[in-house]
């Protein structure tokens, strides 16, 4: 079954789906296993690899570590096409649509595709919605590309109907890697109230309330990092799991 069947059968059997991304930048290859191996016994659905920068050379050696002790579907979600890898088993094949710099929404995807196939790697073509979350994020900054405002959720949910009438399979709004405000509610229920497509909603979720909250407004998809890499809590991604799965 490919990658894309198994996030909606998630979304269908449990209501909603939780991610967690790990970012080898912040741990070593070791912990970032011991932590997938955590995820997958404490409720996680799929894992999601990659970061906005790539200092390491370690991506192959960490997919490969994952994969070998982990059994949750392992999804690429690339800062740019240095973050490729045939271990993994699909890839977020992202288009900045809330941006207007060129290169984030065709240009690093025309270089990446024909990597991507010769690796015989699942393509799940995804929008990426940056939205203002009260900081400069990462994402933001190295994309020379502003957020869409928090208090216009119209313009997001143009956006993200521009993504599914293109022939986009989800729409991935994001606060950003750290951000001091999450997407708000209110945004959320709008997107998800103008379109057809799942809803991946990530960055600066801290708790098991808001991302419950988030899923009552609409998202199919949460997507934790930042708070499960500092704390490495089972109980905390164990609650998190709970509240995100509505059935």
């Amino acid at each position: 079954m490919k990658v894309y069947q198994q996030l909606m059968q998630t979304r269908e059997t449990r209501g909603a789906g939780y991610l967690v991304l790990i970012d080898p930048d912040k741990q070593t290859t070791a912990e970032a296993i011991e932590l997938a191996c955590i995820c997958a016994e404490e409720g996680v659905d799929a894992l999601l690899i990659g970061g906005s920068l790539m200092f390491t050379h370690i991506f192959d050696e960490v997919i490969n570590g994952i994969k070998a002790a982990c059994p949750l579907p392992l999804l690429i979600f690339p800062g740019s096409t240095r973050q490729l890898s045939p271990c993994a088993d699909a890839i977020l094949f992202l288009s900045l649509i809330s941006g207007r710099n060129a290169y984030y929404i065709i240009g690093d995807q025309v270089l990446a595709a024909p990597i991507i196939k010769s690796m015989n790697l699942e393509a799940i073509s995804t929008a990426y919605v940056l939205i203002e979350s009260g900081n400069i994020t990462s994402a933001q900054f190295l994309s020379d590309t502003k957020p869409i405002p928090r208090e216009k959720p119209d313009i997001a949910m143009a956006h993200a109907l521009a993504a599914e009438y293109l022939g986009m399979r989800m729409v991935y709004l994001e606060a950003g890697s750290g951000a001091k405000l999450s997407v708000p509610e209110q945004l959320i229920a709008g997107v998800a109230r103008y379109i057809t497509i799942p809803i991946i909603v990530g960055g600066g979720i801290r708790t098991p309330e808001e991302a419950q909250a988030k899923i009552a407004a609409g998202a199919s998809f949460i997507v934790t990092g930042n708070v499960i890499e500092k704390n490495r809590d089972r109980g905390l991604i164990r609650a998190f799991a709970a509240a995100i799965h509505t059935r």
